[in-house]
């Protein structure tokens, strides 16, 4: 099982990212909560890992937080919910965003994340709320990531955020109309967090 990855970013393709680790190139599907906070590509970069075996593939999930994973590890465990749905889960609202979400019962909040339908959200309340009774203070730091550099946006940026979205579940016109009003001249990770925020406070 490989658990942590330590190495250089060489690659970023919301959801997508690739990390050199001693010549050897590992590509990772990671949340959005972890990507905004990813360093620039070249940089040196630390994430918790989960290998998931299929049949046809051997697939790898990225964190910025042990808690993240630990929240993906369990949501995967809940019925009708697989590791696309966790990590637009986990895109969507941070780990305490949703456990706050579990212990005020609030299927409302849930609902908004893209797959999540009212019984889904209903069922990740009652499943979930005895999985994590605890989170301690200062444990849900993020490993040593560096603020991603503020590189000038473009209608490639926008076309990744887009695509991005479209990969957490959202429909294209959706994700489309999601972006319509932020500002373009961002990062493609800094696009896709404003476009998630607006989302859950509009």
């Amino acid at each position: 099982m490989i658990g942590r990855l330590s190495g250089h970013l060489l690659a970023k393709h919301p959801p997508w990212i690739v990390i050199d680790v001693h010549g050897v190139g590992y590509e990772l599907e990671t949340s959005m909560n972890t990507l905004v906070a990813l360093p620039a590509v070249g940089e040196s970069v630390s994430l918790f890992t989960h290998l998931t075996i299929r049949d046809d593939a051997h697939l790898l999930y990225g964190f910025g937080r042990e808690h993240e994973r630990a929240l993906f590890r369990a949501l995967i465990k809940v019925n009708g919910v697989g590791p696309k749905l966790a990590l637009a889960i986990l895109s969507g609202m941070d780990e305490d965003a949703f456990m706050r979400c579990v212990r005020e019962d609030d299927s409302k909040a849930l609902t908004t994340l893209p797959g999540v339908g009212k019984k889904t959200a209903e069922r990740l309340i009652i499943e979930m709320r005895d999985r994590f009774p605890d989170w301690e203070d200062g444990s849900n730091t993020l490993l040593p990531l560096e603020a991603a550099n503020g590189r000038t946006a473009s209608r490639d940026n926008l076309a990744d955020a887009e695509s991005a979205l479209v990969s957490l579940g959202y429909k294209l016109t959706e994700a489309s109309k999601m972006l319509a009003d932020i500002d373009p001249n961002q990062s493609t990770e800094a696009l896709i967090k404003a476009a998630l925020t607006q989302r859950m406070t509009g």
